[in-house]
């Protein structure tokens, strides 16, 4: 790679770091609950610290992000975590449910860390379900879910991650990561035709 290559690329990393730099920014302005030239200096200071001295895996923005796509996330997740109250407020006022649970491992379309982060953040928020850990290498969320009885359960708590993730990739990830979703969807479409169409 050229020196010139090299100078465009530190700044393209610059560039889609910038709108999480504000963000800490902002955060550090609010700590302090003060605008002035003192903090906004330390707080981009501190900022440019955490993203590009600090020994921590780069987190990149895509530098896109689908309007559309983000309000139907949004509604999803409203939706999501509104039926998963009133299903577990069920479950713990029923007294002939027995408690049966499942740690699930559940295999990732993508390998973004903003990807995975937001990911894991979504399922938590969304009762019945948490993250308890999660192999960046791999790309595997391994999550605690409960009422899980049947390989079918399993099955339905797999497909709302990719489901959720898949939001959240069409919402903000690139345009590669979009389209791979998009694949992996068709192909598990394609999947559950076959499925159903095979004789019993």
């Amino acid at each position: 790679m050229t020196h010139a290559a090299a100078d465009v690329s530190r700044w393209r990393s610059v560039w889609r770091q910038l709108p999480l730099i504000v963000a800490l920014v902002l955060l550090w302005v609010f700590l302090w609950d003060q605008v002035t030239v003192l903090t906004v200096v330390t707080g981009v200071l501190l900022a440019l610290g955490v993203t590009r001295v600090l020994y921590l895996p780069p987190v990149l923005l895509s530098g896109r992000f689908n309007p559309w796509r983000g309000l139907l996330l949004g509604l999803r997740m409203m939706y999501d975590v509104t039926i998963a109250s009133m299903e577990v407020a069920v479950l713990a006022i029923d007294p002939r449910w027995k408690p049966l649970n499942s740690i699930i491992a559940v295999q990732l379309l993508t390998r973004s860390d903003l990807v995975t982060t937001l990911t894991a953040e979504a399922i938590s928020v969304v009762p019945g379900t948490v993250v308890v850990d999660i192999d960046r290498e791999r790309g595997l969320l391994y999550l605690h879910a409960l009422g899980t009885r049947t390989e079918a359960d399993i099955d339905r708590v797999r497909r709302a991650v990719l489901g959720t993730e898949e939001r959240i990739v069409l919402a903000i990830g690139s345009r590669s990561q979009a389209a791979s979703v998009r694949a992996a969807r068709r192909e598990r479409r394609a999947n559950d035709a076959r499925s159903k169409g095979a004789p019993a």
